[in-house]
């Protein structure tokens, strides 16, 4: 199959073929003609399956054929978790859209920034929106984009937006779009709080669930490794040196951490840089540049990393603090092994953290070895669980009605 075969044109193909995608994925193949002939979707494909061009390819393909009027009314919104995403999409979209003959406007907004440019980049409307929950509804109160004309509305990582918390934004962007419009819901897991959300927007939607194959598998090599706590930035150090990584993405599990980590590793000589949520979106952008542009070694980052960040050539992702959902495990590891390429995803595994990366491995069909690095054997023990009072201390050895019963002397 080709991406001519799907229904796009000579232009949208060139584009595509200028980025080295030979040949559909499975979920642009099922996608694709889908969105052209008008149907909802509702996709669950795992990261780095092509999702992007899986939906913005036939947007632009249906632009192509349009009239355009003045000022251009607004008529693909795509709805985003975070800054990094939107902006990654958007680069995405006009790479794509190169070589149309009519060029598409497409404005990414999100918050974090000052609102004034992006108002002023919304003069005269534009065909597509790429934007996060907040940003946009802050924009639709300054009258700067109007949402009724939307045909089609697109949730990417809609678990995760569910996840961040933007339900009531989500709700509230729902309220101002028409009622008569394509939905496409795209998602690498589907909790039951995206499951509910797909069954009330979604009109006989087709369904697209592209499992992992070992050709679609991307090539990681996962470790775990037991480590006490204390002793994570010193294995750190070790493993970055005697490995020779050029970049590695540490994930941790809050923005002091972060900033910890990364002053820990700057103290011993590695460029290292935070990033997390709290960061301005000027220090989040240069942060990011410089760790694509290889001028970064280590970047400290919470989970706001662990989607929508593509960096070529990653050569290792490591798990400082494991991800509170196991969900995100997949999410985290994924930023490694992109496009063909191979890596590897290291996870510090402590006593008080073991019970938590056996629900990981349970959850995503795991069985890794627990390393020990010579020099860094641990030495901590998990701590006991306290009991239930009146327990005994001994699981499955609580008292039985009859017993309690018997204790006040209601039984004999």
């Amino acid at each position: 199959m080709t991406f001519a075969s799907l229904g796009l044109s000579p232009q949208i193909v060139r584009a595509v073929e200028e980025r080295n995608y030979s040949a559909p994925t499975p979920i642009q193949s099922a996608v694709i003609p889908g969105v052209l002939s008008g149907r909802d979707v509702w996709a669950c494909a795992h990261t780095g399956s092509g999702k992007t061009a899986a939906f913005a390819l036939p947007l632009l393909q249906r632009y192509s054929q349009a009239r355009r009027d003045t000022p251009r009314p607004l008529r693909s919104l795509i709805l985003v978790p975070t800054r990094e995403l939107a902006a990654q999409i958007g680069a995405s979209i006009d790479a794509y859209a190169r070589y149309l003959l009519d060029p598409v406007k497409v404005s990414v907004v999100f918050g974090g920034v000052s609102i004034n440019p992006q108002m002023m980049a919304l003069r005269g409307g534009a065909d597509m929106v790429v934007a996060t929950p907040g940003r946009l509804l802050d924009l639709v109160e300054h009258n700067a984009l109007h949402l009724r004309s939307v045909a089609t509305l697109v949730l990417d990582e809609a678990d995760r937006l569910l996840e961040l918390g933007f339900a009531d934004e989500l709700a509230n962007v729902l309220s101002w779009l028409p009622e008569r419009r394509q939905t496409l819901l795209f998602s690498a897991t589907f909790p039951p709080a995206v499951n509910a959300l797909a069954e009330i927007l979604l009109r006989d939607p087709l369904r697209v669930d592209v499992p992992s194959t070992p050709a679609t598998v991307p090539d990681i090599h996962q470790r775990a490794i037991h480590v006490d706590a204390p002793r994570r930035t010193q294995l750190l150090l070790r493993l970055i040196r005697e490995h020779g990584w050029t970049r590695v993405l540490v994930f941790v599990a809050t923005k002091y951490s972060t900033e910890h980590v990364a002053e820990k590793l700057r103290r011993a000589g590695i460029n290292a840089e935070a990033f997390h949520g709290e960061l301005s979106q000027g220090a989040r952008t240069q942060a990011l540049a410089d760790f694509k542009a290889q001028q970064l070694q280590v970047l400290v980052a919470t989970d706001v990393a662990a989607r929508g960040i593509d960096i070529v050539h990653l050569p290792a992702v490591v798990n400082f603090d494991l991800p509170r959902s196991t969900d995100d495990y997949i999410h985290r590891i994924g930023r490694t092994g992109r496009a063909g390429q191979s890596g590897v995803a290291v996870s510090f595994v402590s006593a008080s953290t073991e019970s938590h990366f056996r629900l990981i491995e349970k959850r995503h069909k795991l069985t890794l070895a627990r390393e020990i690095v010579a020099g860094f054997e641990p030495v901590e023990t998990a701590a006991p669980v306290a009991a239930a009072p009146g327990t005994g201390g001994i699981k499955g050895k609580r008292k039985s009605k009859k017993d309690k019963l018997r204790e006040r002397g209601g039984l004999n």
